[in-house]
């Protein structure tokens, strides 16, 4: 298997043979890649160490954690889930007993992003085995170190008639594209989900696009400035601003927003020090063209904190930049790193202008203790997901379907949402045979109109 079309034909031919519709061997597989994660926990904050400069701390917290207790869940609950599930029978069908069953699509296609290599690789590969399926996973060749590690796991765990890793840059992910899938998961840019979104099109494959966008986060007169900045800070600066889910931009009322930036700078300080170039604790850019892209988004607006930058060593300090036109550059696309611009607003009217500037994003926050502004703004926006009074952590819970809307993406997953994902429905009717009203047969009458009409109204 030298070529993408060997190992998608190989792939083919092993679902074909239904081994991966037995439940033990995909929770033997499950089991054994846990085994091997854990056998190289710290060779894996290694790999995100050189990457990004995470500390192991980031890395557990927002990768590797959330792997292993995706795998914990599992490998706890797969036998219950991949059971029919009984559902109430319709009159019309009398008499029947109905069923959903849940089946593998077959050959998947999961694209990896950079910013998260280890999470947002393996959880959408752990959920596609689960669920039946094979899968050819394709990390990204931004984050080498990172994405080599995967591979060498993912060969050592799964026979490449199961799953495989392919790695290469756009060329590769070209050819893969080209190839007729029955599930396609990517997860990365707006731009890139559109070129996926064409080639699954082509031949009617269903999607999974994880994407992203200028998250909003709203923040009102009534909060504790203090607690709100701390965790503003953490949310926004996390893995140095590369979350999909990150604050974009914060929307602040007019009367505390002097107050919230002195606040947020003793915040960025505190966790990062006077230089956080040298902070162990703060990721770097990934590479120096988003480096660039970043520095260059600041020319022409008001930095008000941070803005010391070293394109060869990608970096870019915690930057606060006051009320920045939306027709900048900085507020044009997804920031995609630690520079967080601050609006501010008098009224509701004022918050609409902005958020509907743009299209509708992953995520969503509002930091308020005014229980009738946080569920008229819950309701009057469309988002993916969202938290009141903290960022971030609508991901880390399991129960809570992750994904987009719009140009945000489609579908979800995460948890049991992420089998349900990689699962058709079968809709599954066993007809009995102990009885067979005959007003479904020809000839017809209008008596047999009738009965069918009550049929209908009382019992569909």
């Amino acid at each position: 298997m030298n070529n993408i079309s060997d190992i998608l034909s190989a792939q083919k031919t092993l679902f074909r043979s239904q081994k991966t519709k037995d439940v033990a061997y995909r929770l033997q597989l499950l089991k054994t890649l846990k085994t091997e994660i854990i056998s190289k926990e710290q060779a894996i904050y290694d790999a995100l160490k050189k990457d990004f400069n995470k500390s192991d701390f980031e890395s557990f917290i927002s990768e590797y954690g959330l792997v292993i207790s995706e795998l914990d869940l599992v490998t706890n609950n797969l036998n219950k889930w991949v059971k029919p599930k009984r559902i109430k029978s319709s009159m019309l069908t009398f008499p029947s007993k109905d069923y959903i069953y849940k089946a593998a699509y077959g050959n998947v296609l999961v694209i990896g992003p950079w910013n998260y290599p280890f999470l947002l690789t393996l959880e959408p590969l752990i959920m596609a085995i689960a669920a039946g399926n094979t899968v050819v996973l394709k990390p990204s060749e931004l984050t080498k170190n990172t994405s080599k590690l995967v591979s060498e796991i993912i060969e050592n765990v799964f026979p490449k008639e199961v799953a495989v890793s392919v790695q290469g840059g756009i060329d590769v992910a070209t050819e893969l594209l080209t190839q007729k899938w029955d599930y396609i998961f990517f997860t990365g840019s707006v731009p890139v989900g559109k070129i996926v979104a064409k080639a699954a099109a082509k031949h009617l494959t269903p999607v999974t696009l994880e994407l992203g966008g200028k998250t909003p986060c709203i923040v009102d007169d009534t909060v504790d400035l203090k607690l709100s900045a701390r965790r503003i800070v953490w949310g926004k600066f996390l893995n140095g601003g590369q979350t999909c889910i990150a604050a974009d931009y914060l929307i602040v009322k007019e009367s505390i927003k002097e107050a919230f930036i002195e606040i947020l700078k003793k915040e960025i300080i505190r966790a990062y020090g006077e230089t956080p170039k040298h902070s162990k604790d703060f990721p770097k850019v990934i590479n120096t063209r988003n480096t660039e892209r970043l520095v260059n988004s600041l020319e022409n607006v008001n930095v008000i904190f941070g803005g010391d930058f070293d394109i060869d060593a990608c970096y870019i300090a915690p930057t606060l930049v006051d009320e920045p036109g939306l027709d900048s550059s900085l507020m044009s696309d997804e920031i995609f790193g630690p520079i967080l611009p601050i609006l501010s607003y008098k009224t509701d009217e004022e918050i609409e202008n902005i958020i509907w500037n743009f299209e509708k994003p992953l995520a969503f926050y509002v930091f308020s203790n005014n229980k009738s502004f946080v569920e008229k703004t819950l309701n009057k926006f469309e988002f993916g997901g969202g938290v009141v009074n903290d960022l971030l952590i609508h991901f880390g819970n399991h129960r809570l379907p992750f994904g987009g809307v719009g140009a945000s993406g489609m579908g979800a997953y995460h948890g049991k949402h992420g089998f349900d994902t990689f699962s058709h429905n079968k809709a599954i009717v066993k007809r009995g045979n102990w009885t067979d009203p005959p007003v479904r047969y020809a000839p017809y009458n209008k008596k047999k109109l009738n009965i069918l009409k009550k049929m209908f109204r009382w019992f569909g």
